[in-house]
């Protein structure tokens, strides 16, 4: 199991907000992990579906070591069926395509679909899942962390603080950054019904683009939102806050403040994420450069992958994408690109079979 490079070092600032309008609040650096602002980060609190960031977590590290894939098919257990409240309703003895579980548990929260990844990962018991759940939260630092499911479904010894959970976010962003696009998923549709992001922010707030809601009547409401711009990527994590409007406007808040503590200018508020027009012109993308967009065209475990990728990229694209080593892993990007140059490049190449996703 991989370990978390980047150790949040926490630096309590003054409780400055109102503390009855949420329990705790942490803004991180996700490229150095250095936090920008916290309140109470250290205090227990029940994570609700946040839980589901580190059944992903799982998942994700499964993929990448060969004991999934994301056309297999996973089984539903009668278990998995009963599972409530929030879930898509499979029918027990039926199958989800393991991609399909992935948008399931990032965009619905589907408490079924959780307990699905669990018990097909897991021996078919979704307690053995949890403990290793605990397990590996513990080796990538997580201290104050207990899970006793893979949902975050209501139970008193099922803890954690904002600090872990800022921790187990970064994780994901710096170990699995093939797949953190699933977070930032915005609606998906299944067997027919159309499901809405419960995250408001990645239609409201300029650069959002993740990650994950939570809700229980114990919990109140949480919310892990991670945003970039002006090439720096900012996360924040808000737990307990009292309606779904406090949780959002926190988040905005403490968003805002992290990119004005790494002084990048707020951007225009907006009501929806603009998405740039796909140019048609065969013009290579290189040369209608010099914006402040640009595309990742994947992240490596070696240089020569990476430059094998950089080169895909200059044939498919034209971009002059370059390769830079970024805690642990060689990641490809292009710079400098302007909105409509990168959408085009990004989808030329995912036309092309591969992968990417816009930065800015």
């Amino acid at each position: 199991m991989k370990k978390l490079f980047v150790i949040l070092a926490l630096c309590l600032m003054p409780y400055a907000l109102s503390a009855a309008r949420y329990n705790a609040v942490l803004v991180a650096d996700m490229d150095t992990g250095r936090v920008l602002y916290s309140e109470k980060a250290n205090d227990l609190n029940y994570p609700a579906s946040l839980t589901k960031i580190m059944t992903l977590y799982l998942v994700f590290d499964a993929l990448e070591h060969g004991r999934l894939n994301l056309d297999d098919q996973l089984i539903v257990s009668q278990s998995a069926a009963n599972a409530n409240p929030i879930k898509l309703g499979l029918a027990a003895g039926s199958k989800i395509k393991v991609e399909d579980a992935i948008k399931a548990i990032a965009v619905v929260s589907a408490n079924d679909v959780a307990r699905v990844l669990a018990e097909n990962l897991k021996g078919g018991r979704e307690g053995n899942f949890a403990s290793l759940m605990t397990e590996v939260a513990s080796q990538i630092g997580l201290s104050r962390t207990n899970f006793e499911n893979a949902s975050g479904l209501p139970d008193d010894d099922h803890m954690s603080s904002a600090r872990d959970i800022a921790l187990l976010s970064m994780a994901i962003y710096q170990h699995f950054p093939q797949y953190q696009k699933y977070f930032g998923i915005r609606s998906w549709t299944y067997n027919g019904r159309t499901y809405n992001n419960g995250n408001r922010l990645l239609a409201s707030y300029p650069g959002c683009n993740g990650m994950k809601t939570g809700f229980t009547n114990k919990s109140r409401y949480s919310l892990v939102s991670t945003a970039s711009r002006g090439g720096k990527n900012v996360m924040a994590v808000v737990l307990g806050a009292e309606n779904k409007d406090v949780r959002a406007d926190v988040s905005r808040r403490m968003l805002d403040r992290g990119f004005t503590e790494l002084g990048v200018g707020s951007a225009a508020p907006t009501n929806t994420v603009p998405v740039p027009a796909v140019s048609s012109s065969s013009t290579p993308v290189a040369a209608t450069g010099g914006g402040r967009a640009g595309v990742q065209f994947g992240a490596f475990g070696s240089k020569n992958a990476a430059d094998g990728q950089a080169r895909n990229a200059k044939n498919i694209t034209g971009a002059n994408a370059t390769t830079e080593q970024f805690n642990g892993l060689w990641r490809v990007r292009a710079y400098g690109l302007s909105e409509s140059a990168a959408q085009t490049a990004c989808s030329k190449f995912k036309s092309a079979g591969h992968d990417c996703f816009i930065f800015r």
